[in-house]
């Protein structure tokens, strides 16, 4: 086979490791470098939501409920299964870029987009036909109704955020993670304006706050999309739209499902709560406090997420790399930062849980409701800390389909149905929904810690090796 002169050499063996020169003072610095701007580049992106579900909330209580619904549901049937699918990239162009493969990134990165824009026909369509798809599923026809009008301002958002997800993670798994808090911080301050000028100066209320969306990844597409095409730090890792990334679509697609299913079933997991809720006594009620809580959830768990996509770049790097060692290092470090950050997310929602409902809400019942909820989220997302870091583990060692298993039985197997158990039979309602997803939550814990113990990382580092050899004698 001749080979193209310009392509990096191929990484043939796996590197011998060095002495102490990443030993574990120098390898938390790089978690930490990573882990800041990834948890504030979260918080960042997702507080678009929030501020969008934040305004409609002070229109009433309706459009609140609808609106909260729509999210959900939009992000049950589209935004999570784009996350998921996008997060293909930790592993491929975090063991690519290792080795030296850096041409290989922006193959990868295009080839996503592709596989990720094709899903977004089928998300299209159901987002168009929510109201109808709340109805069958007996909610409220009042809130269906409204969620449906709000689902349908959000389709335009699909266009910005497939090529959006895919450039977030083109630049994290080479560590460019400063210009992405950057242009995240710089969209979510204009997000504001931008919700403010649709929902009130044009008067287009709840749909104003869907539509704003669009708007605002476009933003951040725009800064990102300029930053790579002229910064030096992706001189070599993009070079241009290339006919490379119309190959192999079905084998980026054999790893993209089931990174999206690792990711959707623990989210879809959490949306179904918000969906049982309307099926409980007082639906508005019980939706508006959880759907709160799940946006609360979220924003606090962008440090978890931090961390999760800090260590898999981490681990990709470092097996695609040849040094299992290192991988393992980082690994063990990073539990105990999960640890420290979640014991300090507890404590701050516990003392915040009397105030925190009048963020999104004027209503006095509410506000009770949620500060009653915020001890049994903090007690949740402590859990999930950890095990979310032990996650980004296996994405970085491309164990997606383990990640798949792991999840389908906490959640599924044993945090859904206790939750149902607690709400509807023990009439515990929203407080019985989410105990049942702190089970769920806890077995996952276990299942993790006892699969990451067992990994033999010098066969993980070999098994990197050949999938950068793979894709790199295909593309030759």
């Amino acid at each position: 086979m001749q080979m193209n002169p310009s392509v990096e050499e191929p990484l043939l063996v796996a590197r011998p490791e060095k002495g102490d020169e990443n030993g574990a003072p120098a390898e938390a610095m790089r978690l930490l470098q990573l882990a800041g701007p990834l948890v504030a580049s979260g918080i960042l992106q997702c507080a678009l939501q929030l501020v969008s579900v934040m305004f409609v909330g002070h229109l009433g209580e309706l459009p609140l409920a609808g609106a909260s619904l729509a999210t959900s549901l939009a992000n049950v049937t589209g935004f999570s299964l784009l996350v998921g699918m996008s997060s293909a990239l930790d592993t491929l162009c975090g063991q690519a870029f290792g080795p030296g493969q850096h041409h290989l990134l922006g193959v990868y990165k295009q080839r996503a987009m592709l596989v990720l824009a094709l899903a977004c026909v089928p998300i299209a369509a159901v987002w168009a036909n929510t109201a109808r798809i709340l109805l069958f599923l007996g909610q409220d026809p009042s809130i269906a109704a409204e969620a449906g009008a709000y689902a349908r301002w959000l389709v335009p958002s699909l266009v910005p955020y497939v090529p959006l997800v895919c450039h977030i993670r083109f630049l994290q798994t080479q560590s460019i993670v400063v210009p992405v808090m950057a242009s995240s911080a710089a969209t979510a301050l204009s997000h504001v304006l931008v919700c403010w000028a649709l929902v009130h100066k044009a008067g287009m209320g709840s749909r104003g706050a869907a539509l704003s969306s669009a708007v605002s990844y476009g933003t951040n597409l725009a800064i990102l999309s300029m930053y790579t095409r002229m910064s030096g730090a992706c001189k070599r890792t993009w070079t241009g739209f290339s006919v490379e990334a119309f190959r192999e679509l079905r084998q980026f697609a054999d790893l993209a499902l089931p990174s999206a299913m690792m990711v959707c079933l623990e989210w879809w997991s959490f949306e179904l709560l918000v969906l049982l809720s309307g099926l409980l006594p007082n639906p508005k009620l019980e939706t508006s406090v959880l759907s709160i809580c799940l946006n609360t959830g979220a924003l606090m768990f962008m440090v978890p997420a931090g961390l999760c996509t800090a260590i898999s770049t981490r681990v990709s790097n470092e097996l695609g790399a040849g040094k299992p060692q290192a991988a393992k290092l980082a690994t063990r470090l990073v539990v105990c930062m999960a640890l420290s950050g979640g014991m300090v997310i507890s404590v701050t929602m516990i003392l915040l849980r009397r105030f925190w409902g009048y963020l999104y809400s004027d209503e006095e019942e509410v506000v009770a409701y949620i500060a009653r909820m915020i001890p049994v989220l903090a007690i949740s997302f402590f859990i999930d800390g950890i095990h979310t870091s032990l996650s980004g583990v296996l994405t970085g060692c491309g164990e997606q389909k383990i990640g798949v298993r792991v999840n389908l039985a906490a959640f599924y197997l044993a945090g859904i149905p206790l939750a149902v158990f607690l709400a509807f039979v023990m009439h515990l309602n929203g407080m019985g929904l989410w105990l049942g997803i702190v089970c769920g939550s806890l077995t996952k814990l276990c299942l993790l810690v006892w699969i990451v113990l067992s990994i033999n990382w010098e066969k993980e580092a070999i098994k990197a090796n050949d999938m950068v050899l793979r894709s790199y004698f295909s593309d030759a």
